[in-house]
């Protein structure tokens, strides 16, 4: 059996049509492959830029934990593995305090609370 596995590792928060993008890379997908697909979530819920924000690489989103909602009507099932899943001295955390948000640099964010926020890597299957 084989398998193809695309992995697009922080890329759609860059891409303004990304549902195009997921359609595509479903796509091209064989039978039984497999996306990985991360985004970097900086927010509670996603928050969509009016224009590319030069102070964030560019990113035209900031993505929240519902951001991953966008693969199930393009993928048969999309699992999501978080970093606080996993035992303690693997979990990888984001340390990062959020609560100054927002501010000039990332203006449309809402403030997180805490310092230590979880990871998420969405494995997408055809």
């Amino acid at each position: 059996m084989c398998v193809f596995v695309s992995n697009a590792s922080h890329v759609l928060e860059h891409i303004p049509d990304d549902t195009k993008a997921i359609s595509e890379i479903r796509r091209i997908l064989k039978p039984n492959g497999i996306a990985v697909l991360p985004v970097p979530l900086v927010a509670e819920k996603t928050i969509e830029y009016p224009e590319p924000n030069p102070h964030e690489a560019y990113h035209v989103r900031a993505p929240g934990k519902d951001y991953f909602d966008r693969y199930k009507s393009h993928f048969t099932k999309v699992e999501q593995f978080s970093s606080d899943f996993l035992p303690d001295n693997y979990q990888l955390y984001v340390f990062e305090d959020r609560s100054q948000w927002p501010t000039k640099e990332f203006p449309l964010r809402l403030p997180m609370q805490g310092k230590r926020h979880i990871d998420i890597v969405p494995v997408c299957y055809v």
